[in-house]
């Protein structure tokens, strides 16, 4: 270590050369640059991070007190000053682009002595490369600023003195301690509540795409939020001192350390690759880092998700560890008065509130109480939590949760019993998974646990979505999140046996990340454990089903025509009843809004909802009965007359208006939909031409655009153009030709935020400008020329188009996967012009980074595209228009 020390800084030469210059800057620079430089290449080299933060620090130290020194000739003589190191330097660890945090410490405040030296020797800091955080404090301030902010008193219990008055440190350090301001009971509760509301900064999660691992949950700070209660309560000046009086165990304290390491290592990889002070894991580095830390890809599993799932874990364990110990200093340091234990039955009882075994060989004794513990937890809502001392128990006996545990009557019985319980479903599976009884008793979910999925669609990793979608099942049971989903709310009440449901949302990605088809290889995994479970053959199936075709209603929905009635009746036949309809409805919605904040909107809650009520009323009529589509559409004209007739439209008129239209356009629409388009249009004088309407339905979930204009080659175009202008996001559109020669197009639209306008005031002013833009087209914007956004950046779409024909046959369906980005759906248009294809309609889904688009399109004749040279050329030029230039792509062949 000593050889080590002087490779990094040799004094002696260092002060041989600083005797014989009267420039020491340039000295003090060089030294500065050659032994981070040196840190660096060792980082690389893969040095560990120990080395690296400790080394820093006493590199810093040494070039620091040296500069102190060189200074103190512009103070009087005598003067009583000190130099100290507080914060993470105070503590001796310093990263590569951590900030040097200093204070100088006086006795008395006497700025005309002092003024001189401070800038002096601040300057110098900064002139040679050193980024210091300075304050300068007398004794006085040192007392009255820590009374007034805890930060400020945290930072001085890490100071260390460098250089300078030893009775003036250690006075500072005897007024500022703990019997004199706050005292640990204090500094406890207010350090416990900074953790909280810093975790509620970070949604109480640490499991996001770009984790901030040293304030994130599970962080580098949790650690300091230990280490901080410890030193003032205990006056410890080591975590290692925690293990004596049994705070910690050698197990603990090593995983504790073996967490903090790997954390360090991050950050300073971090640090040098964003050549900068960066705490967040961003996208630009997780690749980098995963490949300095070894990981390589393997099938269905990339090397930046191996790195991730290690980090994911480290923080569970660190959270896990943090609140077992936080736990600990809350009974010693807050805990006053008789202890209050209330036995609950021979394995378990209330202790101050807390959960507690009734013997520490409980789990030995039986080991079912591993499982029974959770149900008790559920069945005493008075409980506050589980005590440390048990959870530190339930770790250590994790290893009984074998095979013989899993085929226990009584464990298997247990577990049921936990999903089918009224409250507490949520919270206990969440506790089982956090102590890791969930993924040793479910051993495949014990592999998704830390299991990230590097794209932007799914923010959080397998385990916490699979609990998330379990906790949205939940919220619609619950009267008081009545009116966030009343469908659900109400089809959820009707369920004979919500465990099949629940069941259905804890397995439904559990085979993520093995490759293949996970809804197959999960079909296979809920079935064997139903079966373990003693479930019925027809529980069974309906598990295996919801975990089979998790995916079919949102695939359905989104990506296909449901106004056409074949649509429907094709996912009805999928579905079978309503029993299964309803249940995959509710975990549909409970998937979606558990995959990101992001990707839940109302347009999306709308189409769900048509879905499940189109297909209901086709199960209510017997599948073998689908809708007589002359009679449908007669009864909507009907009602739409009604409609009208109030506001005193002319029934001829809006005769005439339909005269011109195929049935076809009335199955999209609703009445009161159908009823607004003629309202607008059926007795609009020419003079008005074009005509463009807009409104806001709170129930749609959208902006709606109706615009009715004479029909030209270039229309789609030049209206995908003006919304593109306006940046708007068209999340649906329906192209309808007349037959005297006009087209009356409808649009969904969401603003750039994925929000509908709601405003009177700024709809009318995008009426207008969409009108202008209708009578004087402008071109969109170019995609080439338009910039992602970072995280956009990490993820390349390759721009795939596919052709198939439509149920019917009548038209042609044309998928487009790529990046997604602003202004595609406009070059979509134009390459539609360019190959003379027509759009009849278009339905836009963004999964995260990749927007996957589906066209209905047919050629110039009304017929489906059948010319392989037609569909060679629009392939071609969606790919060409969508791939950006600094991208190669291959040309595929066109297939059916």
């Amino acid at each position: 270590m000593s050889g080590a020390r002087e490779t990094l800084f040799n004094s002696r030469e260092f002060e041989q050369s600083l005797a014989a210059t009267d420039k020491p800057l340039p000295l003090f620079r060089a030294a500065l640059q050659a032994g981070r430089e040196n840190l660096k290449q060792r980082f690389f080299q893969h040095s560990g991070a120990t080395l690296l933060v400790t080394a820093h620090a006493r590199l810093i130290d040494q070039l620091i007190v040296r500069a102190w020194k060189r200074h103190l000739s512009l103070l009087p003589p005598g003067f009583r000053i000190a130099l100290v190191a507080v914060g993470g330097y105070g503590r001796g660890e310093l990263h590569p682009a951590s900030d040097i945090d200093l204070m100088v410490l006086l006795e008395k405040d006497k700025p005309a002595k002092t003024r001189a030296f401070i800038e002096a020797l601040i300057r110098f800091f900064w002139d040679m490369g050193l980024e210091v955080g300075h304050s300068v404090r007398t004794l006085k301030d040192c007392v009255r600023e820590a009374k007034d902010d805890i930060t400020v008193a945290t930072n001085l219990m890490e100071s260390r003195l460098l250089d300078g008055d030893e009775k003036l440190f250690h006075k500072m350090r005897v007024l500022t301690h703990a019997s004199k301001i706050w005292p640990s009971r204090k500094f406890f509760a207010a350090k416990h509540q900074e953790q909280i509301q810093r975790h509620h900064h970070f949604h109480d999660t640490a499991y996001n795409l770009e984790p901030n691992i040293k304030d994130g949950p599970g962080g580098l700070r949790d650690i300091h939020m230990i280490s901080w209660v410890a030193q003032r309560h205990f006056d410890t000046t080591s975590l290692h001192d925690l293990v004596k009086p049994g705070f910690l165990n050698e197990e603990e304290y090593r995983t504790l350390i073996r967490g903090r390491n790997f954390l360090w290592h991050v950050r300073a990889g971090l640090h040098y690759l964003a050549d900068r002070r960066e705490d967040r894991l961003l996208f630009d580095h997780q690749r980098e880092l995963a490949k300095h830390f070894g990981y390589k890809d393997r099938p269905g599993f990339l090397a930046v998700e191996q790195f991730m799932k290690r980090y994911y874990r480290t923080v569970k364990e660190l959270s896990l560890l943090n609140e077992i110990l936080l736990q600990h200093f809350e009974e010693v340091i807050l805990a006053r008065g008789r202890i209050k234990i209330h036995p609950i039955n021979r394995r378990f009882q209330s202790h101050h509130g807390f959960l507690e075994v009734t013997h520490p060989r409980v789990f030995e004794r039986a080991s079912f109480a591993l499982l029974e513990m959770f149900l008790l937890m559920q069945q005493h809502p008075e409980l506050k939590g589980v005590r440390a001392g048990t959870i530190r128990l339930v770790r250590a006996n994790l290893h009984r949760i074998d095979n013989k545990f899993r085929k226990d009557l009584a464990c298997r019985s247990l577990f049921m019993e936990i999903m089918r319980q009224p409250r507490g479903i949520t919270h206990e599976l969440r506790r089982m998974n956090a102590y890791g009884v969930l993924g040793a008793y479910l051993p495949a979910f014990g592999r998704i646990v830390g299991q990230m999925q590097h794209d932007l669609f799914h923010v959080y990793t397998v385990d916490a979505h699979s609990l998330m979608v379990v906790r949205n099942l939940r919220r619609f049971t619950l009267p008081e999140f009545r009116d966030e989903f009343p469908l659900a709310s109400e089809l959820i009440q009707k369920l004979v046996k919500p465990e099949r449901l629940y069941l259905g949302g804890l397995f439904h990605d559990i085979a993520k990340g093995r490759g293949g088809d996970h809804s197959e290889l999960g079909e296979k995994e809920a079935q064997a454990f139903c079966r373990q479970h003693n479930l019925s053959e027809y529980d069974t199936r309906f598990v295996c089903w919801l975990v089979r075709y998790h995916l079919l209603m949102s695939a359905t929905a989104q990506r296909e025509d449901i106004s056409d009635p074949d649509v429907v009746l094709r996912f009805a036949q999928r579905v079978g009843d309503q029993e299964h309809l309803d249940n995959l409805y509710l975990l549909t919605v409970a998937d979606m809004r558990g995959t990101s904040p992001a990707v839940w909107n109302t347009w999306k809650g709308r189409l769900l909802s048509q879905l499940h009520s189109a297909t209901s009323r086709l199960l209510l009529r017997g599948i073998a009965q689908p809708i007589d589509l002359e009679e449908h559409v007669a009864d909507l004209r009907r009602s739409v007359l009604d409609r009208l007739r109030p506001a005193g439209i002319p029934e001829p008129a809006v005769m005439r208006f339909w005269q011109d239209l195929d049935a076809e356009y009335f199955l999209p629409y609703d009445v009161e939909s159908l009823a607004w388009h003629a309202q607008a249009l059926a007795a609009a004088p020419a003079t008005d031409l074009p005509i463009v309407a807009t409104r806001y339905t709170p129930e749609l979930g959208g902006s709606e655009f109706l615009i009715y204009t004479p029909d030209r080659d270039d229309l789609f175009a030049i209206m995908t153009a003006g919304f593109d202008r306006l940046n708007l996001s068209i999340m649906d559109a329906r192209i309808h030709t007349l037959r005297n020669g006009f087209a009356l197009d409808t649009f969904v639209a969401l603003d750039h935020s994925g929000q509908p306008v709601s405003d009177a005031r700024a709809l009318e002013q995008l009426q207008k400008t969409m009108r202008d833009q209708l009578l004087r087209p402008q071109p969109g914007r170019e995609i080439q020329t338009t910039g992602l956004q970072r995280q956009l950046k990490h993820f390349p779409i390759e721009t795939r188009v596919t052709f198939s024909p439509s149920p019917k046959g009548q038209l042609t369906i044309m998928e487009v996967t790529a990046q997604d980005r602003p202004g595609l759906l406009y070059q979509v248009a134009l390459a539609l012009k360019h190959c003379r294809v027509n759009l009849v309609a278009a339905k836009v889904a963004t999964y995260g980074e990749r927007a996957e688009d589906i066209f209905f399109v047919n050629a110039r004749d009304r017929q489906p595209l059948t010319d392989k040279t037609q569909l060679a050329c629009l392939e071609a030029e969606i790919i060409r228009r969508l791939t950006p230039a600094s991208e190669k792509s291959e040309t595929r062949t066109v297939e059916f």
